[in-house]
């Protein structure tokens, strides 16, 4: 490479940060920028009416697993926060699940429909998104309160004699997480089937295979991609739900992201909401580079 070009692509290369400078003040000061607040929020010691004294302390990241007594100063395991943590998990993994078990299915239906149909189907699934979650969420509050649309069916239909009380259980949390971040499960199941090639059924029924054989060992493995796109699209934002806890759990029923409001709010402990949200971080995190490690390794392999 001579002189001359040497010159030209370093000045095309200096140009080039100087195009993307803006960019990246805009990204420092509104992305990263909040997440150092955050950071140093939780080395710090919690006010007393709320806010931080700039004294450096490692309360907010003890308070995440042990609590302090207020009588003799001993710490003791903090049955509650795991138990919040505990619930957060499980309600994300069986959403996760469940989104599944049902989106499966009709993501397959949509993707097996005639070209002109998909759309219609495709628009069918999206029209929740039109809605704004808070005003979905009111709407499952309709259908599962003790008044609601479920229980007046079932009694009218004598499969019950008196209310079942869904709201405010970890139940009504599940289902009405299930309605809101089903379509994410669907989308990318679609996009994996519609791709899929139907000769390789066929194949696998002339090699005498069952049913279930080509669906685990042909269907499942082709739209492993999908499975794990839609999953992490819904296990991310089920983790740190806010909205449909707070509706359909009425404040009793909390997950990770309702604690942490309450330790900005009413328990004025900044320090452990800020060591909170960068544990949900870190759990999302690492949600999300499984995700890209199976994503490299299929497209690896494909």
């Amino acid at each position: 490479m001579s002189a001359a070009e040497r010159d030209q692509d370093r000045s095309s290369r200096r140009n080039g940060w100087l195009l993307s400078t803006p960019a990246l003040i805009v990204l420092t000061l509104f992305a990263v920028g909040p997440l150092l607040i955050v950071a140093v929020y939780s080395f710090l010691t919690p006010g007393k009416y709320g806010n931080v004294e700039w004294a450096l302390s490692f309360e907010g990241w003890r308070g995440i697993l042990y609590t302090k007594d207020i009588f003799d100063d001993t710490y003791g395991l903090a049955d509650a926060n795991l138990t919040i943590f505990w619930r957060s998990l499980k309600l994300s993994m069986l959403t996760t699940l469940t989104t599944f078990a049902v989106g499966f299915p009709t993501a397959w239906f949509i993707a097996t429909r005639p070209p002109k149909a998909r759309p219609l189907w495709l628009f069918l699934i999206t029209i929740p998104f039109w809605t704004n979650l808070l005003i979905r969420t009111y709407a499952m509050n309709e259908v599962l309160r003790t008044e609601g649309l479920m229980n007046t069916v079932l009694m009218k239909l004598g499969a019950i004699s008196s209310p079942i009380q869904v709201m405010y259980t970890d139940t009504a949390v599940f289902i009405g997480m299930t309605y809101v971040y089903l379509p994410l499960m669907v989308l990318p199941l679609f996009a994996a089937i519609d791709r899929f090639d139907m000769r390789l059924l066929e194949a696998g029924y002339d090699l005498y295979a069952s049913r279930l054989q080509v669906l685990r060992r042909v269907i499942l493995p082709i739209v492993k991609p999908g499975i794990i796109a839609g999953s992490i699209l819904v296990f991310v934002p089920s983790l740190g739900a806010y909205v449909t806890p707070r509706v359909l759990g009425g404040g009793k029923q909390m997950m990770i992201g309702n604690f942490i409001d309450l330790q900005f709010g009413q328990g004025r402990n900044w320090p452990l909401g800020a060591s909170l949200s960068l544990t949900l971080l870190v759990i999302v995190t690492i949600a999300l580079l499984v995700y890209v490690k199976y994503a490299n390794k299929e497209s690896a392999h494909g």
